[in-house]
Parts: structure tokens; sequence; C-alpha cells
């Protein structure tokens, strides 16, 4: 059994037919993820315990004839920003390099609870802050496709764990696009549902109005499964939605007859080069599936990324204000103050896009400040809501780009990071409106890097969401 081409649907198969058990198939999963590794860096660190003692939950339930679960016996990756009982959660900072937390996240517990496997955590922007996966104080993760680029951020790490076939599925988290980016970037399937749709219970705060927890595969139905295995109402987490979740495979019959689709202006008239062009062989495959296509105007995108970067760095500044090297964080031994040690831990502990998002989350925050910026920048935050609003009166659906050009090499970004927060350019205003969307491989460039078709929906409409995009793949048109 090839373990880098495993579906879910194949898995299920092999453990019904006695083909293999959950244990062999975990066994298998573990040294194929560990010998790969090297290559990519996309695990910090494995849970071997922890994946062998839920496949012998697994087998135990198939041996006493009772259902396993959807996802049971599926090696699953879990970002290093989810909280795992008993298993490190460093948030790839120095800060929490020791930190092994005493509770689960609940996408955690619900995975487990539908069968899945944790096989390990996975390497991403310190603190999710980042569009690369170069800012993890643990070093970089290599993109499997191209072994001299980025896998996209932050989290790059689960990205590359599917891509290169060391998990079937994998979670991340995403504010900004950090799960549809990386997505794009290894070409697999990335999935930000609508905000309060997964609970956000342990995951690490970055910015809690804007953080989401969502799933990555390599075939959209896939993805489908385990976003209904992790959804639902959570009573610890008071921001989760009580709108019920529907089977959302159900949904993938392939006829998208009919469906309107949306081409937002604003989005297209940058976009040049192979992006521009797979991206329009993409809407002509959906045109031709029986989709009808018009342009559509959203014009509050131009002052998305001024919007997102106050109100993301503003919410990051006060969450991280609590690693301070009194509790749980690593501290620094240099230190013969108070203040010293405050001083010393953050400043030794943090990285540098830590350091530089908290202080521009500090200044607009600050006296003086907080009307002209923050305050501000909520008002146009409204604002590109009302342009979905409004946009999803028209249509059934919005195609975008996902990112203004495809992976790029190692290192070329680090010191602008402007040009590194415009990769997230078309990404950020569906996060800031809360909308469910994705992003499903539309082809790759003449160096055959990845280039993904973002797709996004209105408020719980992941069932339209994931239809457009099963027809889309199922029709063959990526090269």
């Amino acid at each position: 059994m090839k373990i880098e081409s495993l579906t879910i649907d194949a898995v299920r198969q092999a453990l019904g037919t006695r083909q293999a058990s959950a244990a062999e198939l975990t066994r298998e999963a573990l040294r194929f993820a560990e010998r790969e590794n090297p290559r990519t860096g996309a695990y910090l660190h494995f849970s071997p315990e922890r994946a062998l003692a839920a496949a012998a939950r697994v087998d135990e339930r198939l041996a006493h004839g009772e259902d396993p679960g959807p996802l049971a016996g599926v090696p699953v990756a879990v970002k290093d920003v989810i909280v795992t009982k008993g298993v490190r959660t460093t948030c790839a900072s120095k800060l929490l390099a020791n930190y092994v937390p005493p509770y689960d996240a609940t996408a955690i517990v619900r995975m487990e609870a539908a069968g899945g496997i944790v096989l390990g955590k996975t390497n991403c922007d310190e603190f999710a802050m980042g569009s690369s996966t170069e800012n993890s104080a643990f070093g970089p993760v290599r993109n499997p496709v191209a072994l001299d680029r980025v896998p996209g951020g932050s989290s790059g790490g689960s990205a590359a764990a599917v891509a290169q076939g060391t998990a079937v599925v994998a979670l991340g988290s995403d504010t900004g696009g950090s799960i549809r980016q990386p997505a794009s970037f290894c070409g697999v399937v990335g999935v930000t549902p609508t905000y309060g749709r997964v609970s956000r219970y342990g995951l690490t705060a970055f910015a809690s109005s804007l953080d989401h927890i969502g799933p990555f595969a390599r075939t959209v139905k896939d993805a489908a499964i385990l976003l209904g295995a992790i959804a639902g109402r959570d009573p610890a987490d008071s921001t989760s939605a009580e709108a019920p979740v529907p089977d959302y495979t159900a949904a993938l019959d392939g006829n998208v007859k009919g469906l309107k689709l949306g081409l937002p202006r604003e989005y297209l008239k940058d976009l040049k080069g192979e992006s521009s062009d797979l991206l329009y062989r993409g809407v002509d495959v959906l045109k031709r599936l029986g989709c009808e296509v018009r342009e559509i105007s959203m014009p509050a995108t131009d002052y998305a990324i001024a919007t997102y970067y106050i109100i993301c760095t503003a919410e990051a500044s006060s969450n991280l204000a609590r690693y301070d090297g009194v509790r749980y964080t690593t501290r620094s031994p240099h230190s013969d103050t108070l203040s010293e040690m405050y001083r010393n831990t953050r400043g030794e502990g943090f990285g540098a896009e830590c350091k530089r998002r908290i202080m521009l989350g500090t200044y607009v925050l600050s006296h003086g400040y907080y009307d002209a910026y923050y305050l501000k920048a909520q008002k146009v935050r409204a604002l590109i809501a009302r342009d979905f609003a409004r946009a999803f009166e028209q249509v059934d659906a919005i195609v975008a780009p996902v990112s203004p050009f495809p992976a790029f090499k190692l290192g070329e970004k680090l010191d602008d990071p402007m040009a590194m927060y415009l990769s997230d350019i078309y990404t950020i205003t569906g996060s800031l409106a809360g909308v469910p969307c994705m992003s499903v491989p539309c082809g790759q460039t003449a160096e055959g890097l990845p280039v993904g078709m973002q797709i996004l929906t209105r408020h719980f409409g992941e069932t339209t969401m994931f239809r457009l995009a099963h027809a889309f793949e199922q029709s063959g048109a990526v090269n």
C-alpha cells in the first residue's frame, strides 16, 4: 500500500477488507513520514505513542463490529499552533520550545473521535505570523514540489506534508490566507471555513477575530470529510456558531449547471503572467460545466491590506502579551529584576516578525492613535463585508486568484516585509469578511509550480463551495 497516494476512502476500504489494520497502516505511515521529513522539514516532531494508541482504538471498534468513524485509521498532520495533550506544542517559537499542553483542542478531540490518527505536529511561521514558513525558530520548510521554493505560510508544514504524501490530510490555521496560499503553492486543496464553523478552543491565538482552523487534503472530497468531522458548535468557544453542519460529501454530485459566478474586477486588474492565464483557463472550464460567469465590483478591496495589518497586529499585540516568562514560556536566565525578566524573555524568545507585528499593533492601539488607525480599520472591515454581502445577492460564488505569483524562492522576500505581505492580497478580504473560501489546484506553470484557484461563497455556504470545487477537480482540466 503506497502511503503517499492514500485517500480517506482508500484507507477505509483497506480497513474494511482487512487488507491492513489501523495499527499496521499507522506504523508504515510513521516510518514513511520520518524517512521523508528531512527533505522538507514539514514536521517539527512526531507522536508515535499517541498515534499507535489511537490506531488501537480504531482496530478495537472494528473488531467489535462498531462504526470506527469517517476518518478511521487516516494519518493526520496537525499544525503546531493547535494544542495536543501530552504532545509538545511550540508554535514554532523558542518561547514555547518545551511546552506540553494539559488539554486537547476541540478540533483534535473531534478528529480523533472520528477515528483520525495524529502522526505529528507540523512546522509553521512563528505564532502563525508569516507567508512563507521561513519565520519558524526551528528552520524553514521546503516546498516538496520544488525544494528551493517556499511552501507558503503560515501553515506551510501542513501543506507540505499533504503534498509530500507524509499525511493523508492535515489541519492548519488561517488568519489572512495561511491555509489557501500554502495550498496553492504546494498544489493541494486548502479550506478556510466560515468564521465560527470550527471551534477555536485550543488554537493558539494570533488575531482572535480572524483565526480559523481548516483542512488540507489532496482531494476536495477528503477536505469535505475532514471539515465535517471537526465542525460544529462548541460550548468552550463563544464565537463558534450554532449553525447545523450538513453532509458536505452529499453535495459532491458534479452538477454545477446554472450556478452564477462572480469575477471581481479589483482582484484581476493587476494579475499577470501564468497565474492569470491559469485562472482564466479554470474559469473557462467552469463555463463549460454550465456555470454563468459575470464581472462584479468590490470597491473596498483596495483598502484590504492596510485594514488587515492594522487589525491583525493590534490583536496580536494583545494576545501575545501573555508570553512573558512568568507562567508557561521559556524564561530568560539573564535577568536580575522582574522588568528585566519580562524584557529579556520577550526579546530573546520572539523572532523578528513577531516583534515587528507586536510593535505595529501596540502603536495602533496606543493613546492618540486608536481612533485614527484601529477604529477606522474596523469601519473599513465593515465595508469589505458589505461588498461580499452585495456580491452574493448577485452570484452564488466568487472565483478569484489565491496569490499574485506561484511559490517563490527561499529567502527571496525575507528582507522585504511589504512584498511578503502582498502575497496575501487576494486572500485577506475573505478572512476580513469571515466567509468560507478555499484553494483548489488549477494548473502548473511552465516550471512545474502549482497555482490554485480561490472559490468564495456566502457565510455557511461551504456546500456550494465544495460542489463547485469538486466538479472542477473531476473535470480533469488541471495539467
